[in-house]
């Protein structure tokens, strides 16, 4: 399965002044072959959404929120917004691998 992504540019600028994470960094986590999905029960009220956390091709382990809509043979992937995991997410990173 092919992965497309996407995501708005204003919220990517915001993302990378913020969190010093850029959404392009960001989409490099779904190379990772460990990398680590669940759904984000909280925030889906509107949207299934999702936290993956996985490590970059900068090798920096980030948290990335998204969407993901599955269309043929392509599941299109909206960056929400993306940040370095914190200790407790590493932990549960580590704990998975």
């Amino acid at each position: 399965m092919q992965l497309i992504f996407e995501w708005d540019v204003n919220k990517a600028r915001r993302n990378l002044t913020k969190h010093g994470v850029s959404f392009e960094e960001a989409k490099t986590t779904f190379n990772d072959p460990f990398l680590l999905t669940f759904p984000d029960e909280f925030h889906s009220e509107t949207e299934d959404r999702f936290v993956s956390i996985g490590y970059s091709g900068r090798q920096r382990l980030l948290l990335v929120v998204h969407t993901e809509q599955a269309q043929d043979n392509e599941l299109l992937i909206r960056i929400i917004s993306s940040r370095h995991a914190t200790a407790a997410e590493r932990m549960t990173y580590e704990a998975s691998a």
